[in-house]
């Protein structure tokens, strides 16, 4: 009797190191190494796939504005100030975005947001005040955000690739849900 349950309190702490080590790894298509990440994005439409570096992403024209977030829970994030690229240029890498088109956006962890043409102009999203309170939106931009507050975004938070619906000005929330963070990959669907 005291053998078993010597061999399973053993089976028993095995399963529990292997959950740990699992709930405290990190999302691995990115290597940490000094303050540099190593982390790819792939951007297709299906038939044309571009595969780019963080760094790569850095060199190309810079987006800067506001972004701040409120989860479904009522949660705030933010506010930042956001320095990343459009995906409208980001997607004129694979031919553009036509109307009608839609715009897929994954994650590592299985998480998927799609934005309609409505949405990648920078409409059809709901705004809110400081009170969260629903107010007109300025304009907006769907943005690839890499740094936050003039840091790189940290894992943490979501980085180093992050989506974030900003504004120019600052004091506009948006709905976080479409805040995708880890993001790897941008599939444009083509109507």
């Amino acid at each position: 009797m005291n053998r078993r349950c010597a061999l399973f309190l053993a089976v028993f702490a095995l399963i529990c190191a292997a959950v740990a080590c699992g709930c405290t790894g990190t999302l691995d298509p990115g290597v940490q190494t000094g303050e540099e990440v190593s982390w790819n994005l792939t951007i297709s439409d299906g038939t044309t796939e571009e595969i780019l570096t963080l760094s790569e992403i850095r060199e190309l024209p810079a987006w800067e504005g506001y972004g701040h977030a409120v989860s479904t829970v009522g949660i705030k994030y933010g506010p930042y100030t956001v320095r990343g690229v459009e995906l409208t240029t980001l997607l004129d890498r694979i031919g553009g975005f036509d109307e009608g088109d839609q715009v897929g956006i994954s994650a590592p962890d299985g998480y998927y947001w799609v934005f309609d043409d409505e949405q990648m102009a920078g409409k059809g999203f709901v705004t809110f005040d400081a009170d969260l309170k629903e107010k007109p939106s300025p304009p907006l931009a769907v943005v690839l955000a890499y740094e936050f507050n003039g840091t790189a975004i940290s894992e943490e938070d979501g980085g180093p690739l992050r989506i974030v619906v900003g504004t120019d000005e600052p004091g506009t929330i948006t709905e976080g849900s479409a805040w995708v963070k880890w993001v790897d990959r941008i599939e444009v669907k083509r109507s």
